[in-house]
């Protein structure tokens, strides 16, 4: 469920107030803490401001402060219960509460249920509501009033809302309850219908969940083809070798993610490193192995896994 709620810390910017206007640009730059403050200083002011109330609990919520952005958005849900959107974020911010902390979890389930139930109600368009309750139904034990069948009532809304949405909330419904024939089906099928890099990565994931590390790499491959990103030459790269599998196709993916990478990949070019020292580990060829290594702990020094290969390649 965490994957999901982290949606209900993503602003929406509408406020023409000027105190206001850096907000964005210090979330976009990841300063939580000095938009936090900016926030907090502008509501001594205008302490009743909506707008600067929810943008306080993103602030809270982008520092993992559960308790803080609880507060904020109790205020918003109290003053206005009839927005969908801030029983969302009350909802998200009471279950990533209960994710870091399961003694207390059990006595935030009813109130997280209610709030996106709300939500969903109020909104019958909301679509992060709707994935919110697919996956809170699927991973709650049944004692704690977990259901399939509740969760499946929400794929059918998200698959009225949009088609691919619906197919991968039902992929993963039947992934969760291993049932892996009938989720590889909906990934499938939502891969036919939209497209996306989403559906295709939903559908690896799948595959390196259940150790078919082949029909992984052959997606990826399917995904580089519809759309051409270097990303996915990393991708490739790393099933083979985790998996030590396809070597000479993964390691020449490496090569080419490090030729052409950009900071849009997302990966930085220590972990092809990393992967490339794995892949000649595999094949015993201590010296590449090595190089590569080096270079992935130069970059990124505080990395355990990157010491952990560098003793395994010494031991060679």
């Amino acid at each position: 469920m965490q994957k999901v709620l982290l949606f209900f810390l993503l602003p929406i910017f509408c406020s023409s107030q000027a105190n206001l206007d850096g907000i964005q640009s210090l979330f976009d730059q990841k300063q939580f803490k000095k938009a936090e403050t900016q926030i907090a200083g502008f509501l001594n002011s205008h302490p009743n401001h909506m707008k600067a109330i929810e943008l306080l609990g993103d602030a809270f919520g982008h520092q993992k402060k559960w308790d803080e952005a609880i507060v904020e958005y109790k205020k918003l849900v109290d003053t206005k219960p009839n927005t969908a959107n801030y029983h969302y974020k009350y909802g998200g911010v009471l279950g990533m509460k209960a994710l870091q902390n399961k003694f207390k979890a059990i006595g935030l389930i009813g109130s997280i249920k209610s709030a996106f139930t709300k939500a969903a109600e109020l909104d019958e368009n909301h679509m992060d509501t709707r994935w919110a309750l697919v996956e809170l139904y699927m991973q709650l034990p049944g004692i704690f009033g977990g259901s399939k069948t509740k969760s499946l009532k929400y794929a059918e809304q998200l698959e009225n809302l949009s088609i691919v949405d619906g197919y991968l909330a039902k992929g993963y419904v039947y992934e969760y309850d291993n049932e892996p024939e009938l989720a590889e089906t909906y990934y499938k099928m939502a891969i036919q219908e939209g497209g996306s890099l989403t559906c295709f990565n939903k559908l690896t994931n799948f595959y390196e969940n259940k150790k078919q590390p082949e029909k992984a790499i052959e997606n990826i491959e399917r995904a580089h083809k519809n759309h051409q990103r270097n990303a996915l030459h990393y991708q490739i790269g790393k099933v083979a070798a985790e998996y030590n599998i396809q070597l000479q196709k993964g390691e020449q993916c490496l090569l080419m993610y490090l030729k052409n990478y950009s900071a849009e990949d997302g990966v930085p070019k220590a972990w092809a490193h990393y992967r490339l020292a794995q892949i000649h580990t595999h094949q015993k060829n201590k010296k590449d192995a090595l190089k590569h290594i080096n270079l992935a702990i130069v970059q990124l020094p505080k990395i355990k896994s990157f010491k952990a290969q560098k003793s395994k390649i010494l031991n060679l």
